[in-house]
This record gives structure tokens, C-alpha cells and sequence, in this order.
């Protein structure tokens, strides 16, 4: 009797023995599946081949130029060219991948996710002479994450106006790069002009071309993304930082809740009232309104004071629509990726006390004010009334459509960026100083034409009234 129990516990190891050999060989033979996919096989997909001329032919144009500039410049391009890599191997095992959950999704598309942190994480700290290369590939390298579309309740726009809107956020530093080295360094300004054309036409015509609806996810079950990890953790993970294919939705902005890529662009920090409990100063305790002006002064005893930890002339951040009609953009301080989506040409937007801040406006509104704002950038498409620019300095503002006027008023530092489609705006400028105006040029391979508004006038009397005219400008 025992030597039977003995014999059947034995054939019962074995058969478990002989099941964990296969599941072994079986997981074995789907890693062998992908890598033999990177391959020839993936070579003879036209998607992939194309990918491959993309890769070899635009970003190796960036590389080339990079190679001769070096510095950060090599090192955010290197970064780049790895995204693309990256964007190339998750394409390969779309095909043959089950499409999974949201939280699968976030796991299958980690590796792209963590290349992009790597480039924004390239533009932190102290801001070194090559900052605006930098934050170009950084911003850019979003527009990849067209991967990630999944339909039209994804909260993402479609993958071909996604890269568009990607693209859009990083030109804007792309263009700075231009402007300040077109007289200076022809690498630099190469750099420039192949980092656009590898986005429009480049990315934007291949996924126009290949994947103008998403990728297409696999049906034959060779291969599913499971969103459990491996091995139990010893204890619970840092907070990771803010992701483009975060499963679990950013937090909402004050205006109306967003989800997915929306919720990532939105984001806007609360904030607290900082100036509550403070003394406001009243008349008669300023010193010119003092009746005892000798310099000595009294002793007199108070009631103790509980001292205020910080003090600050602005109020809390916000970023919400009031009464359905107007934006209220208030003080932003060092935030570049505010984004105003669901707008419409009834609407108006006001920009006040931002500060190191970047601002888009997607879609029409009726008018656009900037009030009181320091180093800020606003860029926008079309506005039915006027764009005003008041009390600020150093301020951009790039118009991508159309805009009946732009008045600049009591400003010093003003750089205007007018499409082809505003190019008759009507710019008007009153008690203002160092304002320039970027125009396109009339092919596509041009570069942009730089003119200076004359903020000085010459006044003669002639024929019974005073004749003005401006003072020329050497850049004009």
C-alpha cells in the first residue's frame, strides 16, 4: 500500500513537471514571436517600412545637424531619435497584441511614456543657452503619443489632428531657435527646419497615410498585455510623475471635467488665498500722511501680531469659464502647457497676472485680453474682434488664423507672430517700446521676416500744422 501511494505521488510530480515545461516553452515562443517580428517581417510592412525611411531621413537630418552643434543639443536629439525608435517597436507588436484595457494600455505604452519624461526632464532645473531646443523636442515628442488613440471617447483628438496640436505647442520654441540664430549659426537653423518637417508633413502624412483612425490591434490572441505585474512589490511605489498614458484621470479643471490626454493638458493646480488675514494699509498709516515726520520713532506699545509666513500680491491660480461667456486665466506662474479647448466665438478670454506661462486657445473666441503679464506666451487661431496686449512685459503672441486686430498698449517687449491668414491685421500701438513683428515667408522654405514697430516719432510744423512721421528703424 505505501509503495502504491509513493508510485502515484511520483507520476504526479512528474505530470506537474511536464505542465511547467510547457507553459514555459509556450511564454518562450511568444517573446521568439516579436523578436523575429522586428525583423524581416516587420522590414515587408508598408507601415513599418515607411516608419523606417521617416526614422533613417528625417530624424537623422536632426541628428546630423545636432552632430555639429553637440552640447544639449545632441543630447535632446539623441532622445528624440530614441522615441521614434521606440514608436517604431510598439508598432511592430500592435499587429499582434490583443487590444487591451485602459491600465494594459498604460503598461504596453510605458516605454514611449518614459522616453518622453526623459526629454522633459532634459529642460528642468537651470535653464541652460540651449533651453528653447530642448523644450522643442520635449513638447514635440507628445505628438508620438498619437499611439494611444482608442476612439472618440478617448478624450483625445484624432491622431492626425493630434499631431497637428502637438506640434503646434512645440513650434513655438522651435521658432524662437530660428529667430535667434538665422544670422548666426546655419546648423542651428537647420536643426530647426528638419525638427518641423519630420512633424508636418512628416509624422502627420505617415499617420494620415498608415493609421488615420488609431493603431490596429491584433486578433489572433498570440500576445495580451496584462496590466498585473510580476512579482509582489515589498511595499507601495512613489506617487510617478504626471504620464501622457496615465490610466486614471488627471484632475478635473475648474470649468467642466476632463479624461485621458485632455485631463493631462488641463491640469491646473488649485492653489490658496495667500493674502488672507493681512492688515490692509490704510491713508493715515503711509508716511507722507503722517502727522509726527521728524524720523524718531515713538514707542508705543501694540497689541502683539501674529506675522504672516509669505506674502503675495496675487491671488490663487485659476483657469475656468465664468457665467459660459468669459475665460478667466489668472495667476499663472510657470505653468506652459495651459490649454482652453471647448471655446466658442461668443466667448471671451482674459489673461491676467500670469507670469513664465504658455497659453493656447483652440478654436474661435470673440476677443482676447492680456492684462498685466510678465514673460507670458499666448498662441490662438481665430478671433472675431480684437486681440488686445496690455500693461505687460516681454510677451508673445502667435496668431494662427485670422485676427481683425491686435492693439498693444503701455508694453515693453511685445513679439507678434501673424500666419498668413493675418497678415492684414490692423496693429494698433500706443505708449509701448521693443515691439517686433514675425511674417512668414512666401514659400514654405523661407525663413520669417522680422519687423520692428517704431516706437518713436519725429513731429514738424509745415503749412500751418504739425506733419508726423515715424523714426526709421535699422531692423524695419
Amino acid at each position: 500500500m505505501e509503495a502504491e501511494l509513493i508510485d502515484r505521488l511520483e507520476k504526479a510530480v512528474a505530470r506537474l513537471e511536464s505542465l511547467s515545461s510547457t507553459q514555459q516553452l509556450s511564454s518562450s515562443s511568444r517573446d521568439l514571436d516579436f523578436t523575429a517580428l522586428d525583423g524581416g517581417d516587420a522590414a515587408s510592412d508598408p507601415a513599418i517600412a515607411a516608419l523606417d525611411d521617416l526614422i533613417a531621413n528625417g530624424v537623422g537630418r536632426i541628428s546630423a545637424a545636432a552632430e555639429k552643434i553637440g552640447d544639449k543639443v545632441l543630447d535632446s536629439s539623441n532622445v528624440l531619435k530614441e522615441a521614434f525608435t521606440v514608436l517604431r517597436d510598439l508598432l511592430v507588436k500592435v499587429k499582434f497584441t490583443q487590444k487591451p484595457d485602459n491600465k494594459g494600455l498604460a503598461e504596453f505604452l510605458k516605454p514611449l511614456n518614459e522616453v518622453i519624461m526623459k526629454a522633459s526632464s532634459l529642460t528642468e532645473g537651470k535653464r541652460s543657452n540651449f533651453f528653447n531646443h530642448q523644450k522643442s523636442v520635449a513638447d514635440s515628442l507628445s505628438a508620438l503619443a498619437w499611439i494611444a488613440f482608442t476612439g472618440k471617447d478617448c478624450g483625445m483628438s484624432m491622431p492626425i489632428a493630434h499631431v497637428e496640436e502637438s506640434w503646434q505647442m512645440a513650434e513655438f520654441y522651435n521658432n524662437k531657435v530660428l529667430i535667434e540664430y538665422r544670422s548666426k549659426d546655419p546648423n542651428h537653423v537647420e536643426w530647426a527646419k528638419a525638427m518641423k518637417e519630420v512633424y508636418l508633413p512628416g509624422l502627420r502624412d505617415y499617420v494620415k497615410s498608415y493609421y488615420p483612425l488609431g493603431p490596429v490591434w491584433g486578433t489572433s490572441g498570440k500576445a495580451t498585455v496584462s496590466a498585473a505585474p510580476r512579482a509582489a512589490a515589498p511595499g507601495p511605489p512613489p506617487a510617478p510623475p504626471a504620464s501622457l498614458f496615465s490610466s486614471e484621470s488627471a484632475k478635473p479643471s475648474s470649468s467642466q471635467p476632463k479624461k485621458g490626454m485632455s485631463a493631462v493638458f488641463n491640469e491646473i493646480s488649485s492653489g490658496g488665498a495667500l493674502t488672507s488675514g493681512l492688515r490692509k494699509v490704510t491713508a493715515d498709516m503711509k508716511t507722507k500722511n503722517r502727522a509726527d515726520r521728524s524720523g524718531v520713532v515713538p514707542v508705543v506699545a501694540k497689541d502683539p501680531q501674529v506675522r504672516s509666513p509669505a506674502f503675495s500680491k496675487t491671488g490663487p491660480p485659476k483657469l475656468e469659464l465664468q457665467m459660459g461667456r468669459k475665460w478667466a486665466v489668472e495667476n499663472q506662474i510657470g505653468k506652459k502647457d495651459l490649454v482652453i479647448e471647448d471655446c466658442d466665438s461668443r466667448q471671451s478670454v482674459y489673461v491676467f497676472g500670469c507670469k513664465d506661462s504658455v497659453l493656447q486657445i483652440k478654436g474661435k473666441v470673440n476677443n482676447i485680453t492680456i492684462d498685466k503679464c510678465t514673460k507670458m506666451g499666448i498662441i490662438f487661431k481665430d478671433v472675431v474682434a480684437a486681440c488686445e496686449v496690455v500693461n505687460c512685459n516681454s510677451v508673445e503672441v502667435q496668431c494662427q488664423g485670422s485676427a481683425p486686430t491686435i492693439s498693444v498698449d503701455n508694453t515693453a517687449g511685445c513679439q507678434l507672430y501673424l500666419s498668413k491668414d493675418s497678415l492684414e491685421t490692423s496693429i494698433t500701438t500706443a505708449k509701448s517700446s521693443e515691439i517686433n513683428v514675425m511674417v512668414p515667408a512666401s514659400d514654405a522654405d523661407g525663413d520669417w521676416g522680422e519687423h520692428s514697430l517704431p516706437q518713436q516719432y519725429i513731429h514738424n510744423f509745415k503749412d500751418g500744422q504739425f506733419v508726423t512721421s515715424p523714426v526709421s528703424h535699422s531692423g524695419g
